[in-house]
C-alpha cells in the first residue's frame, strides 16, 4: 500500500526480520489473485474483489529468512480498499519513504523489484505534480 506522498505499506512477519510487501504463498490450484485477496483479507483484514488489481510482473528473488532458497512474487497493484491493520503472522506495519529504504532491512524482492519501481514513480509523480492514488502492492510466490 502507498500513500499519496508514495510511502509504501511493508510488513514484517513474526519471526522474521526483513520487511516485505503484504502477501503470502499461493496454495496448490490456487491463482496469484486469488492468492492476493485471500492473503490481505488474513494479513492485513482489507477485503477486495478480485477484478481490481492491476498484474505488474512476475519477478524472481532469493527468500528473505530462508538462505539458499529462491521466490518467484506475482506482484499486484490495487486502490487501496480499507486501512490495514496487522494480523495473523504480521508482526509490525512500516510506511517505508522509497528514498530511504536503505534504513531498514527488506527482502531482497523488495530492495530490488520494488523500491526502484517507486523511485521511479515517486519522482514522475514530483515532475507532473500529479496525485496517484493509494494503492497495496501485495507480494505471492512460490519458493523455486
Amino acid at each position: 500500500m502507498r500513500d499519496a506522498k508514495w510511502n509504501l505499506l511493508l510488513v514484517r512477519k513474526r519471526g522474521a526480520s526483513a520487511f516485505m510487501q503484504p502477501g503470502g504463498k499461493i496454495e496448490i490450484c490456487e491463482l496469484p489473485v486469488n492468492a492476493m485477496v485471500r492473503e490481505l483479507r488474513e494479513e492485513l483484514g482489507v477485503v477486495i474483489a478480485g477484478d481490481a488489481p492491476t498484474h505488474i510482473g512476475r519477478f524472481t528473488a532469493p527468500v528473505a529468512n530462508e538462505p539458499g532458497s529462491m521466490v518467484e512474487g506475482e506482484v499486484f497493484e490495487l486502490t487501496q480498499p480499507g486501512e490495514p491493520v496487522a494480523m495473523a503472522e504480521i508482526e509490525k506495519m512500516l510506511w517505508l519513504i522509497p528514498d530511504h529504504a536503505g534504513d531498514s532491512e527488506l527482502a531482497t524482492l523488495t530492495r530490488d523489484a520494488m523500491m526502484p519501481r517507486y523511485r521511479r514513480s515517486s519522482e514522475a509523480s514530483d515532475n507532473e505534480h500529479c496525485h496517484r492514488q493509494i494503492s497495496i502492492l501485495p507480494w505471492h510466490g512460490r519458493l523455486i
